[in-house]
């Protein structure tokens, strides 16, 4: 399979992450969390190229032509992820055909190890596509409004959803677009697939691939950058 292009959305608040800018926007190891990002994916080889969606408003991007030696487009996002990705979708180069595949991957994700993007790229391109994960390994609970656990549930066949995800050009923006008429607000692009009756491959990926959503993530993040390659 010929390298890909990969999405990053980024027009997110990340309000959750505290501070005075979104989250993708504050230090990490002494740089902006989205440039550890970026430059992990530029420098992977099944990688051909980077689209950002990022804010209308946004005045903390620092924008440029190319990264690790690879194209990097800018357009922008909307007020839900799903509708970020979609504009990045519509923003890759024309040559990126509807049924070549794209990778989607969370601008906050900046752990995420170039092996597992390997695995992903060989066992999903084989069918419809796919997304990194893990089984749940944890008790699970459900808990009532006064967050007193009122239920054990089941954990089998449950599993975390982490990113890339990767899915067709064209596939993935049908479903994207379905989902928006019919105002549903998928939580990733996977649930869009799945509600086109498209079964996405799981593949096992590190559990160190975290999500920086709170500002304890950032130490652990920070800690993991130089062990997680």
């Amino acid at each position: 399979m010929d390298a890909l292009w990969c999405v990053v959305p980024a027009a997110g608040k990340g309000v959750r992450a505290g501070g005075d800018r979104p989250k993708q926007y504050q230090w990490l190891a002494g740089r902006p969390l989205i440039d550890h990002t970026l430059e992990r994916l530029a420098a992977h080889p099944r990688i051909a190229g980077l689209l950002v969606a990022i804010a209308a408003d946004d005045t903390h991007f620092a924008a440029t032509e190319t990264i690790g030696g690879k194209p990097l487009i800018v357009t922008v996002g909307g007020g839900e992820r799903s509708a970020s990705v979609l504009a990045g979708l519509h923003a890759l180069p024309a040559g990126v055909a509807d049924d070549e595949f794209v990778l989607v991957h969370d601008a906050a994700r900046p752990c995420v190890r170039a092996g597992d993007i390997e695995r992903l790229v060989e066992l999903a391109g084989k069918g419809e596509g796919g997304l990194l994960g893990a089984p749940l390994r944890d008790t699970l609970k459900r808990a009532d409004a006064g967050c007193h656990s009122i239920a054990t549930e089941p954990r089998d066949g449950r599993w975390r959803a982490f990113t890339p995800q990767m899915f067709r050009r064209g596939a993935l923006a049908h479903a994207l677009r379905l989902a928006a008429e019919a105002g549903i607000v998928v939580s990733d692009e996977a649930m869009a697939m799945e509600r086109t009756g498209v079964s996405p491959l799981l593949v096992e990926g590190s559990e160190d691939n975290i999500k920086v959503t709170t500002p304890a993530d950032f130490a652990l993040a920070e800690f993991l950058l130089g062990r997680t390659r």
